[in-house]
């Protein structure tokens, strides 16, 4: 079989997309069907089992392609950013919805009526992508992909052609959000899903990992103490990356504070150099 990144292609053993057909060598190939997440946030997971490693999460809106379901479990690619995983088949709806707008706050509720006072269905987390079908007084109807409706509060959402072009300031309205490896909402998330989510609401198409995400802009060259970084600069250490709040200080999510954090850019720099890993990169985001 072909030394393809498994997080980015589908294949295993027993199928392969169809996509890759002349790529990987499989017994049996899947065109995939079409999907979209239905709840807030799903957990997209190495192998079809609770307790398999959370890779990173789907939000409510974004659409994958389905290859297979078994045991309650779909394995998928999700069509954002290529990732490929198992998740929850129940957290799928297959009445596919195109978005107009997207959740632009750090998260909104999802009603069941345009009534604040409403117990709410649901909670959806910042480019949650959505297809909003009527409005009424302050509340925008949206319709999933189960084709059932909710309403959310319109001054959280934005239409999809908009962009919140600084997404430094983006990163920095996580600031305490707990770290949570894999995670991509407000309630936790991991030093490259913040980098994602800050780079989506810019506009800017980003891969899910660090290591993907070293791809992106163009070098840096630096001094060894970054004194001369410029402000949404991306740092990269293997396995980490934090965004350049200003020449001196990053924000990032990270291990040691256990949470969104800003630092000095040469504490960050010490700390992980004293666990013998030092800074791979820097790199500019043109737009």
């Amino acid at each position: 079989m072909s030394t393809l990144d498994p997080r980015l292609h589908a294949y295993r053993a027993d199928l392969a997309a169809a996509s890759l057909r002349e790529r990987v060598s499989a017994p049996r190939y899947v065109a995939g069907t079409s999907a979209q997440v239905v709840r807030g946030a799903v957990d997209l997971r190495r192998e079809p089992a609770a307790t398999a490693p959370l890779d990173t999460q789907l939000l409510c809106g974004e659409r994958v392609a389905v290859y297979d379901e078994a045991d309650g479990w779909a394995w998928v690619q999700n069509a954002a950013d290529g990732y490929v995983g198992y998740v929850d088949g129940a957290a799928l709806g297959r009445t596919v919805q195109t978005p107009t707008h997207e959740v632009a706050t750090l998260r909104t509720f999802l009603y069941p009526e345009p009534n604040l006072k409403a117990p709410p269905l649901d909670h959806l987390s910042m480019t949650s992508p959505v297809a909003v079908v009527a409005t009424r007084d302050r509340f925008s109807e949206v319709r999933l992909a189960t084709g059932h409706s909710g309403w959310i509060y319109s001054r959280h959402l934005a239409a999809v052609a908009e962009t919140a072009p600084d997404y430094v300031a983006t990163a920095r309205q996580f600031l305490g959000v707990p770290y949570l490896w894999g995670g991509k909402t407000s309630l936790g998330l991991d030093c490259s899903g913040l980098v994602q989510l800050a780079l989506t609401a810019a506009g800017i198409r980003c891969p899910r990992d660090s290591d993907m995400q070293e791809a992106l802009g163009i070098p840096v060259a630096t001094t060894g103490d970054l004194s001369d970084l410029r402000r949404g600069d991306l740092v990269f250490w293997k396995g980490h990356v934090a965004i350049a709040r200003d020449g001196k200080t990053l924000v990032h999510a990270n291990a040691f504070h256990m949470a969104v954090a800003i630092e000095p850019a040469a504490d960050a720099i010490a700390r992980l150099r004293a666990m013998g890993s030092e800074v791979t990169s820097v790199k500019r985001i043109e737009r």
